[in-house]
């Protein structure tokens, strides 16, 4: 496994796994999520965190965009612990409507969340339901997840628990 830093934006192994998976929407009752096949440049996400927040002033450093869901909202790596690989970031989703929240602690996680049968903008959005898994993204995550298979409630309760100053951090961005 490769294991990059936040300095650095190289695309880790399981997301481009990711990437290469087939996502359903199924008319609103599968996962509306769009996977990129590389993150977004530093422009491009200095550009979208600027518009987002309405501050030309700050940078899109902290953040790696991986994908989308249908109306533009982003999922993206926030690089908020310092020092550690990029697969030990949290998973972040930013609506094009304002919606945030914090998805999954790390990226190992966040596979476990796919694997239930749901995307970023489902979790932020509705919250956690019944799990609805899919089997090609459940094998998905066994080959490339390094943490145990959880509920998506337990991951997203304990990402936002500890990750809990997210929304507050963002609002201090917009003006």
């Amino acid at each position: 496994m490769i294991e990059t830093t936040c300095e650095d934006r190289r695309f880790p192994p399981a997301l481009a796994a990711v990437a290469r998976a087939r996502f359903d929407y199924d008319e609103g009752r599968g996962i509306d999520f769009e996977p990129y096949d590389a993150f977004d440049s530093a422009e491009e996400t200095t550009d979208w965190i600027r518009q987002w927040t309405g501050n030309h002033e700050t940078d899109g450093d902290a953040y790696r965009v991986f994908g989308q869901d249908g109306t533009g909202g982003l999922a993206a790596v926030w690089c908020v612990r310092p020092g550690r690989p990029l697969v030990e970031q949290p998973v972040v989703f930013l609506g094009s409507e304002g919606e945030r929240g914090v998805i999954a602690g790390n990226l190992s996680d966040f596979l476990w969340v796919l694997a239930d049968g749901y995307g970023p903008a489902e979790v932020v959005m509705y919250g956690a339901g019944d799990a609805c898994p899919g089997a090609a993204l459940a094998a998905l995550a066994e080959e490339h997840a390094t943490t145990p298979r959880r509920s998506v409630r337990e991951i997203v309760a304990g990402a936002g628990e500890e990750f809990s100053s997210f929304s507050d951090d963002l609002d201090a961005l917009c003006r």
